[in-house]
């Protein structure tokens, strides 16, 4: 009941919200003074002159405003979005901006009803070419940012009004933990073949040498040092070395909430990065998930991803039942 009472004011609230919002800039307040002056000193002296400045002004007011409107008219706006955004830093972040049918000039776009620093320019847009603006955007936390709008604004021609047409446009911006460094790496470690690369064969790797033997009837043949095979007249193998992978798994515990939570998982994502930068296999619990240990770069993303939701499961689940 609450849910539908909650959508029925959000769509209310978008039905009786003005299509165009207007706003005057520092030129313009300097402008309207200006003409307010003229007008008095047109009516209390009576001069022609002052008369037909006085209309000139106003004339320049409403040309402003319709060339205004001509710009934000038959726009179209997409998002593109960004490879990754972390809390507390600057993301790079774009949208893809199409106008059908004439130009437009001087516009800023930015995100609506949302904590998000930072807008996208665009001088001049031609008619029927995509443009991609780029603009570096600056999330305070961590989480699923609920995204319902793309705000263009333009202060074409005169720059004496801001005027703003909101482009309603659903959408989630995940936004990582914060950035950090790792105080200390935990001391256990599981060592063996737990995870995704570890092999117990501990002299079938690519490191250093370790010696030479003869190559048995199943063996790679790739391994064969076909110098040394010539020399005494039969296949050699080359044993490397393999560096022993240590493999850990790190935990979310469960009952945190607010500013603890944040930096757990700030602790976290610092802990996983180092971890999987020395070759190291990592894993993750967190109270609604669990990842299998894995190295790389795709599995750094993964706990990223988790660390991201962690707090966040109910409206997880409401967006995977919505889609």
């Amino acid at each position: 009941m609450r849910a539908r009472l909650a959508a029925f004011w959000a769509r209310l609230r978008v039905l009786l919200r003005p299509p165009r919002t207007l706003k005057v800039t520092r030129t313009g307040r300097t402008y309207l003074v200006v003409t307010f002056g003229v007008g008095l000193g047109a009516l209390n002296t009576g001069n022609n002159l002052l008369y037909l400045v006085l209309g000139l002004l106003l004339a320049m007011v409403v040309v402003s405003g319709v060339l205004s409107e001509r710009c934000l008219r038959r726009l179209s706006v997409r998002r593109v979005g960004t490879e990754s955004a972390f809390a507390g830093e600057p993301f790079a972040y774009r949208w893809a901006l199409v106008r059908r049918q004439g130009h437009a000039f001087a516009l800023t776009l930015s995100e609506v009803e949302v904590p998000l620093q930072g807008e996208g320019r665009v001088g001049y847009l031609r008619a029927g070419a995509e443009h991609i603006v780029r603009a570096d955007l600056t999330a305070p936390k961590r989480g699923p940012m609920k995204l319902s709008g793309v705000r263009v604004t333009t202060t074409w021609p005169l720059g004496l009004f801001a005027k703003t047409r909101v482009f309603y446009v659903d959408g989630t911006l995940l936004v990582y933990p914060r950035r950090g460094y790792a105080c200390q790496l935990p001391d256990q470690a599981r060592l063996g073949p737990i995870g995704d690369a570890s092999t117990p064969r501990r002299n079938d790797g690519t490191g250093d040498v370790a010696g030479l033997r003869e190559l048995g009837p199943t063996e790679d043949a790739r391994r064969v040092h076909w110098r040394k095979s010539a020399a005494v007249g039969k296949l050699i193998k080359v044993e490397r070395e393999r560096e022993e992978r240590r493999t850990y798994v790190l935990t979310v515990e469960a009952g945190l909430a607010g500013d603890a939570l944040d930096r757990r998982c700030e602790e976290v994502a610092a802990l996983s990065h180092e971890l999987l930068e020395a070759g190291n296999e990592v894993g993750l619990e967190t109270p609604g998930e669990r990842l299998r240990p894995a190295s790389g770069s795709a599995q750094e993303r993964r706990i990223l991803r988790a660390l991201a939701w962690v707090g966040f499961e109910q409206l997880r689940q409401d967006e995977e039942a919505a889609a």
